[in-house]
């Protein structure tokens, strides 16, 4: 087995309203990625809260290297609001600016756009020239399933994701659910708190949009 270093990355968070999306690349030697597997690593929806929290601390044994973005959701808005971004090529960007600082030899790349090729040609266009001339690059749909390096990448950023939200949680003392629109706890947040707790959402978001005007609507319906 050669001692090739081996890069994943992945996202957690992607698509809430509510809290940061948390992007983390892992470095690991070829020869420690069968670690991974005997841990139970596995794509981090497949995973408990709590398998993944006892994995967490795992996984950080078996990395040679490591690299984690903490997005916060006005920086999301930021990058959503200029002509030239989207949330895709936010991802690309940070994602490449992480495993270039990694130097690897293989990067595995989760892709979120359904576009694979120009996400591909986008994100290799961003990496490091030395990283870029060196390293074999794979960029697929659910490589999260697919490559054990990129589901440990999952895990950590779930981990984080999730941590994240609990502190804020604690911080403003209610419980607003996951932050994904499906929940109902966070619709029931949003639609109370969406002015008093603005900074805690993705205003570009429909759904923050969508509360916004109807309360504005409902405003105006009073003169």
């Amino acid at each position: 087995m050669s001692n090739k270093i081996i890069a994943g990355i992945d996202e957690a968070g992607r698509g809430p309203v509510l809290g940061p999306m948390v992007m983390v690349a892992l470095a690991v030697k070829e020869e420690n990625l069968k670690k991974l597997e005997w841990m139970g690593v596995k794509d981090s929806k497949l995973l408990s809260p709590q398998v993944r929290e006892e994995l967490f601390e795992r996984i950080r044994e078996v990395v040679h290297d490591f690299r984690i973005e903490v997005i916060e959701p006005d920086a999301i808005d930021l990058s959503l609001n200029e002509t030239e971004s989207n949330l895709n090529w936010l991802e690309a960007e940070t994602s490449a600016r992480m495993v270039s600082e990694l130097d690897p030899d293989k990067i595995i790349v989760d892709c979120p756009s359904v576009n694979i090729e120009a996400y591909k040609r986008y994100f290799s266009a961003r990496l490091s020239g030395a990283v870029k001339d060196k390293a074999e690059l794979i960029v697929e749909h659910k490589a999260d399933f697919n490559y054990i390096v990129v589901a440990a990448a999952s895990v950590v950023a779930k981990v984080i994701r999730d941590r994240n939200i609990e502190k804020i949680k604690n911080e403003i003392g209610m419980d607003f659910g996951s932050g994904y629109m499906s929940d109902p706890k966070t619709k029931a947040f949003l639609e109370k708190y969406f002015k008093e707790h603005s900074v805690l959402f993705r205003k570009s978001w429909q759904s923050y949009k969508d509360v916004e005007e109807s309360k504005l609507q409902k405003k105006l319906g009073e003169f």
